[in-house]
Formats: structure tokens, C-alpha cells, sequence
């Protein structure tokens, strides 16, 4: 399997629409990989908090339109990275009214779309960045644990801030996930994390890890960029450097079941422990 992560930089001096024709043009560039990825947030930027609300999108907004006709045209899977999303409200017939006035709930979406251009799946999500600001407050939490199925390999989708939290991808891993994907906004001064828990996850849960980050700068954050592929070893296949730049990689999927074959550490796995005494 050929992967693509797209390490596109967000310039505060470009528009969303450019960006997006772009992307899309760096994606029809990938036709010879199968799986195509973006990063957390690339039409506005991670940290640009402001842009959240103006620039959200419903579901089939512009984006996904975008990005699935891109997926189309190349012939990939695409994990089209995250936007923000304007859902409907739950309030019965005037939800579609709600989202297109601005009145519903903001996600941090991403989409993945087949090589036809069909929506594969939606992922909200989970975790929040910003403990009692920016995307914490801004933004609904996802509830779902997502997984898509591709010829030879089940992906497992996490966002970003998503990577501290190791239960959810235990979570995707009993789901059947044996590639984890993981786009991010993820900032500089915090870069040997984003290496440090890609490893972790990849080897702990004895997965593929393709985290694909950001370039550039958003609000006055410098990014980490650095995407990164991590085999189900924890070894570095591939790194990106601060830049943009499309990291490609050749993987192979039989490495995972061989893994958990010959060093069966999941299989050890104690749940349902008693909690301590008092």
C-alpha cells in the first residue's frame, strides 16, 4: 500500500478557496498512491480560533465537494485531513435552516472519501485542544469511534490533540484498526511530543501510525509540520521536514498481523481491573 500524507502549509495571506484548489491539485498530483492524506484544520489554520465560526462549512460543503471530486480524479482513498464543520441542530425540520443561519454546533470533521469520490466516513472529533479556550470551548466533542475499511488494511481516525489519550486508539484497535491515521495542527514547541506519541501509539497497539501535520504558521503559532510514518515496530519509516512537502511511503500491510503474531503483547491485555481499596 502507497501512502501520501500532504504536509501543505497554511499562509494566513492565502484564502481558503485557494488553499483548497491546492490541496486538491497536490492530491490529483498522489494518483499513484491508494491512500491520500491532509492535515487537522488545513482550509484555516489549528489556532485560528477567529476563522472557526466564519469559515464552517456544513458536511457537503465546499471542502467535501472539493475533495471528493480530487479523490475521484486521482483514483484514491482520501483522508481529506479535518474542517470545521456547522452542523444542523436537532431541532427537527429547521436543523438544514439552523446550520445554513449559523445557529448549530461546530465539530472539528474529518472525511474520508473512496477512490469513486463517495463519503467512506465522517469522524467528529473526540478530544479538544485549548482546556478552557479556543477549540475547547468553540467546539462540540465527537462521540464516535471511527474505522474504514480499505483493500487490505482497516484504518482507525483520530485528530490531533487525540493522540495524548491511548484509550481511544485501544478503542479503534478492538474495532479491528491496524493503520491509524492522525492529522494535526500540531505547534513547533511541542514537536518531540508529536514524535515521541506516534511511536508510543504505533508501538503499543502494534499499528501503522501515519500522523500528518501542518506547515507553516496559524494565528502566530508556528507549526511542527515533521509528518511522520511509524511501522508497527515503532520504527521511522519516513519524516517530513518543517516544510511543505508530500511524504510518501510504501507500506506493507501483512506487517501488523505478523507483529501481533510474533510478539503477541495485545493478547496480555487485563480489563476489568477492581479499583483499589480504601
Amino acid at each position: 500500500m502507497r501512502a501520501s500524507l500532504i504536509q501543505i502549509a497554511v499562509d494566513e495571506d492565502e484564502s481558503v478557496a485557494s488553499r483548497r484548489r491546492r490541496a486538491a491539485a497536490l492530491i490529483r498530483e498522489q494518483a499513484g498512491s491508494d491512500l491520500v492524506v491532509l492535515p487537522e484544520l488545513w482550509t484555516t489554520g489549528a489556532f485560528a480560533y477567529e476563522g472557526f465560526g466564519t469559515e464552517a462549512e456544513p458536511l457537503e460543503g465546499p471542502t467535501y465537494e472539493a475533495m471528493a471530486e480530487a479523490a475521484s480524479d486521482a483514483g484514491v482513498w482520501l483522508h481529506a485531513g479535518s474542517i470545521p464543520e456547522r452542523a444542523a441542530s436537532d431541532r427537527g425540520s429547521a436543523a438544514s435552516e439552523d446550520a445554513a443561519a449559523g445557529d448549530g454546533p461546530l465539530y472539528n470533521t474529518s472525511l474520508v472519501f473512496s477512490p469513486s469520490g463517495d463519503l467512506a466516513a465522517v469522524y467528529r472529533k473526540i478530544h479538544r485542544f485549548g482546556f478552557d479556550q479556543g477549540e475547547a470551548v468553540l467546539m462540540s466533542a465527537g462521540r464516535e469511534v471511527v474505522t474504514v475499511r480499505l483493500p487490505g488494511t482497516t484504518l482507525g481516525v483520530a485528530t490531533c490533540y487525540d493522540l495524548r489519550f491511548p484509550e481511544l486508539f485501544r478503542s479503534l484497535v478492538d474495532a479491528g484498526a491496524e493503520t491509524l491515521v492522525i492529522p494535526a495542527g500540531w505547534p513547533e514547541r511541542r514537536r518531540a511530543h508529536w514524535t515521541l506519541l506516534a511511536r508510543a501509539r504505533a508501538v503499543e497497539n502494534q499499528a501503522f501510525v501515519l500522523a500528518c501535520g501542518t506547515a507553516g504558521t496559524h494565528a502566530g503559532v508556528p507549526q511542527a509540520g515533521h509528518s511522520i510514518v511509524v511501522d508497527p515496530w515503532g520504527e521511522v519509516l519516513a519524516e517530513a521536514g518543517a516544510g511543505e512537502e508530500v511524504l510518501t511511503v510504501d507500506l506493507d500491510p501483512g506487517k501488523v498481523a505478523a507483529t501481533r503474531e510474533q510478539f503477541p503483547a495485545l493478547k496480555d491485555r487485563v480489563l476489568g481491573l477492581e479499583p483499589p481499596r480504601r
